[in-house]
C-alpha cells in the first residue's frame, strides 16, 4: 500500500507544479475544475481500499489534497487549510475513503453492485438467521475475520461501516443521490 500512496502523491505533486504555472491565466473556477479533474480523481481512484490503512499514510494523502485546496483558494502555506477545505465543501481524506466505503456498501444493499459485491453485504433480516428485535435498525451481518488484512476487505469492513451510520441514513429505500447528499453531510459534520 506504502508503494501505492507513494505514486499517487507523486503523480499528484507533478500535475500541482504543473497547474501552478497556469492559474494566473485561469479563472477561479476554471482551477477548481482542473484540480478536481486532476488530482481529486487520482485521490479518489480506488481509495476503499485504503480502508484501515496506518496513519502516516493517509497524513500523506492528506498533504496533497491540502496542496491541492491552497492552490485553488490561494492560501498561504502559513494558514490553516481547514476552513478552505470546508469552503470548498471537500471531505478529508479519510471521510473520502469512509464515503466510497459507505457508498459501494449501499449500491450492494440496494441491488445496485454486482453480485460478487452484493453477496458480501447482506442485511441481518436476509441473511437467513433467526428473526431478531435488531431486524428493524436494518444492520447488515458482519462476518468475523481471523486477520487484519481481512477486516479491511470489502465483506468486513462494508458491512462495518453501513451498522455505523444513524439509523435514518441506513435506508435502502432512498434514491442514490438523495443517499450520497446525505452521507456526505453526515460526514462534512460528523467526523469519522
Amino acid at each position: 500500500m506504502a508503494d501505492h500512496v507513494a505514486a499517487v502523491c507523486r503523480s499528484c505533486y507533478y500535475q500541482l507544479r504543473q497547474l501552478r504555472s497556469v492559474t494566473r491565466l485561469l479563472s477561479s473556477e476554471a482551477v477548481k475544475a482542473v484540480v478536481h479533474a486532476f488530482i481529486s480523481c487520482c485521490l479518489d481512484y480506488c481509495n476503499s481500499l485504503l480502508t484501515g490503512v496506518n496513519d502516516g499514510l493517509l497524513r500523506r494523502l492528506q498533504s496533497v489534497q491540502n496542496a491541492a485546496a491552497s492552490l485553488v483558494t490561494g492560501t498561504r502555506r502559513c494558514e490553516h487549510i481547514t476552513p478552505a477545505l470546508r469552503h470548498m465543501h471537500w471531505l478529508p481524506v479519510r471521510q473520502r475513503i469512509h464515503y466510497k466505503l459507505v457508498s459501494l456498501a449501499f449500491h450492494a444493499l440496494s441491488g445496485l453492485a454486482p453480485d460478487y459485491l452484493a453477496g458480501d453485504c447482506q442485511l441481518v433480516a436476509e441473511s437467513g438467521r433467526r428473526s431478531l428485535r435488531s431486524v428493524e435498525r436494518r444492520l447488515c451481518s458482519v462476518p468475523c475475520q481471523n486477520s487484519k488484512f481481512g477486516d479491511r476487505s470489502f465483506a468486513a469492513a462494508g458491512p462495518r461501516a453501513w451498522n455505523e451510520l444513524p439509523f435514518s441514513l441506513r435506508d435502502t429505500a432512498l434514491s442514490l443521490t438523495v443517499f450520497n447528499a446525505h452521507l456526505k453531510t453526515h460526514l462534512f459534520f460528523h467526523l469519522v
